[in-house]
């Protein structure tokens, strides 16, 4: 009985994975990223975005190896638990839902701002409260259900991406690409560092659903690898078709003003096509799906997250509950919302991301870590994938992950300070409940 409050059901298969994958990021390619053209330039952002690529690559090569190994709800947690012992598996848990809890409110505010456009009577935070609500109830309601609505809205938002980097391409400019590329120096390259995450954040939530795929060792690496090549290709044209059109500053200041925006496509659109053509107008509309698609699939895996949390008493055993109906996590749902909605009044989307990025960044970290642990003392572990050239891509992923960590330290002291105090908070309640 008690198995039964705590068990997923598998229903899951490679395409279904693929388009979780790519949902969980493709956000990033709307909004979020062009924020790093303020603090890098486009040398910056560019440069701090190669190293990037690097870390996820081999990262997740690596993370499907443990993935495939242990295809349990909990991602890192269970496999930091199994390699490096409780308290390392309290920290990559930690780390991990505060990564997949602070993503989707700067992905809320982003559809309000969006949404706002077209209804501009409602308040941006209504909207992006009202978003909370729907999507939390859609992933109660049974994850088939919800893994088939992500893949539809993933494969618009790609269709959407690529049409726009087609129509931008028409325009593009070479010369545009060294306009003021480089405008604070190499120092802001560093700063450039989380928004070029930003990019690629939440793509390891594919482990979290390992226990809801069929066939997990075969189809967790078909579903990793065939995301992270689409969402490579995604950045790279995202990134030169928008830029090229007339420089940087055109999609990180609206006309007029000096606020950065959070729709930086809409801003490259209407310098070539104009506010009033139905091309721009298209782009918006369909924007909104590529939001709504890492929004809805972030939720569903920092649900899991969270469950596993629970499952093992590492915070309330509330959240550790599966519904006898639906089989879904209701409680880690529920949980997860509120946070993020608190998170979401702040009005803070820059400083929201950061936080998610340096919770990415410790989840690399300590990942990475837990590899080399289990390659050592659980060599008789079956592994039906194994990362290609070991130790390289877990130590390249592990060395990369590290300086962006103290880079980001440096340049976001009193972020990276209420990171670990959250961190903190939790150790508490993880001994507490440990007790």
């Amino acid at each position: 009985m008690n198995q039964e409050k705590t068990e997923l059901k598998r229903t899951l298969g490679p395409f279904m994975l693929w388009g979780l994958g790519v949902g969980y990021v493709i956000s990033g390619m709307y909004f979020g990223w062009n924020l790093g053209l303020a603090e890098g330039g486009t040398l910056g952002l560019a440069v701090a975005t190669f190293f990037i690529i690097i870390m996820y690559v081999t990262f997740t090569f690596s993370y499907t190896e443990m993935a495939c190994a242990i295809p349990k709800a909990g991602g890192a947690f269970d496999y930091a638990r199994l390699g490096l012992g409780k308290n390392w598996g309290f920290l990559a848990g930690m780390a991990q839902s505060i990564e997949f809890i602070f993503a989707p409110p700067a992905i809320a505010a982003a559809i309000g701002a969006y949404f706002n456009v077209f209804f501009p009577e409602i308040g941006v935070t209504t909207i992006a409260i009202t978003a909370y609500l729907i999507f939390t109830a859609i992933n109660i309601s049974g994850v088939k259900f919800a893994a088939y609505f992500e893949l539809i809205i993933t494969i618009i938002a790609v269709a959407e991406l690529l049409l726009f980097s087609g129509v931008s391409f028409t325009e593009f400019n070479f010369d545009n690409l060294s306009q003021n590329a480089l405008p604070n120096g190499w120092g802001g390259a560093f700063a450039a560092i989380p928004f070029a995450i930003w990019f690629f954040l939440a793509i390891e939530g594919v482990a979290n659903v390992a226990e809801e795929a069929k066939n997990p060792q075969r189809n967790i690496l078909i579903g990793f690898g065939s995301a992270l090549l689409t969402l490579v290709i995604l950045c790279l044209l995202t990134f030169t078709s928008s830029i090229g059109v007339d420089g940087w500053e055109t999609i990180v200041y609206p006309p007029g003003s000096t606020e950065p925006s959070d729709s930086p496509l809409p801003l490259a659109l209407a310098k070539i096509v104009g506010e009033s053509n139905i091309l721009y107008h298209l782009l918006i509309t369909v924007g909104l799906f590529g939001l709504v698609a890492s929004f809805h699939g972030i939720i569903l895996a920092a649900g899991r997250s969270t469950l596993e949390l629970g499952r093992e008493r590492y915070v309330t055993p509330f959240v550790g509950k599966v519904h006898p109906k639906t089989k879904t996590p209701v409680n880690a749902l529920i949980v997860n919302m509120g946070i993020g909605i608190l998170a979401l009044l702040t009005g803070k989307t820059g400083e929201i991301i950061t936080i998610a990025c340096f919770g990415a960044l410790t989840l690399y970290i300590v990942s990475m870590i837990a590899f080399f642990a289990l390659r050592k003392n659980h060599a008789d572990l079956e592994r039906p994938f194994r990362v290609p050239l070991f130790p390289y891509f877990p130590a390249i992923a592990l060395v990369i992950a590290v300086n962006a960590m103290v880079a980001m330290s440096i340049y976001n002291v009193e972020l990276m300070l209420i990171f670990w105090g959250l961190v903190g908070f939790g150790y508490v309640s993880f001994r507490w409940y440990q007790r």
